[in-house]
């Protein structure tokens, strides 16, 4: 239960917040980085990968509306609009898991399970994204498989340390996150991570990049 955007660098001192609303004039701040946030919402602020997330608890099945937002002194606030949509039952876009580890030059598999079809594609938060059968994004080959029923098949070939980050499925209405790690095994087994990555945020299932919807199950 939660949103999720990507913030260019040049806000990373800035102010970030949530606001409640269809209509961006009449929304209503609902938690910001400078205040404590409420048992409802709370909000943390990642400035070295240049995200900011939102945690969104309690949801009642009715759709809400939202913007993420970063405050500009002098200036109109930067903001982003999205939709959340909730369900009782099967979400219409789903992962299995959405923290994933893969190993340096190995490969990873990711399944991306829906209920209504539409042009799936697999990108990275603030990146590219592949939508044919192959494809690569930040030096990083990416397969997809859609032969199984209702299973849209990520692989991505030969990881490397830049491979880490967020990344997303999207069926052109609903969209999902997965976050990668990428690791270094060594001889005696024991795991070290290539390079600092977000905490995992249980509450994390939903990436505003577009005005779309987000489904959620509850």
């Amino acid at each position: 239960d939660g949103a999720l955007t990507v913030i260019p660098s040049q806000y990373r001192n800035h102010v970030k917040y949530l606001c409640e609303g269809y209509y961006w004039n009449h929304c209503s701040c609902a938690t910001k980085t400078n205040s404590q946030g409420s048992g409802k919402y709370s909000i943390s602020d990642d400035k070295n990968q240049t995200i900011f997330s939102v945690t969104i608890k309690h949801l009642t099945v009715e759709n809400i509306y939202y913007w993420c937002a970063v405050e500009i002194n002098g200036e109109s606030d930067v903001r982003q609009y999205f939709e959340l949509s909730v369900t009782t039952g099967t979400p219409s876009l789903y992962v299995d898991n959405q923290e994933v580890t893969g190993f340096i030059g190995e490969d990873v598999t990711i399944s991306c399970l829906y209920r209504t079809s539409g042009e799936m594609k697999w990108c990275k938060l603030g990146r590219d994204c592949v939508a044919g059968v192959s494809g690569s994004i930040d030096g990083t080959t990416v397969n997809i498989n859609t032969k199984e029923t209702s299973v849209f098949s990520v692989t991505m070939k030969g990881l490397m340390p830049r491979s880490s980050g967020w990344y997303y499925c999207d069926n052109g209405n609903f969209q999902v996150p997965v976050h990668l790690t990428i690791v270094i095994k060594t001889r005696d087994a024991r795991v070290h991570q290539s390079e600092c990555c977000l905490s995992r945020l249980d509450a994390i299932n939903w990436v505003p990049l577009d005005r779309k919807s987000f489904d959620q199950s509850v």
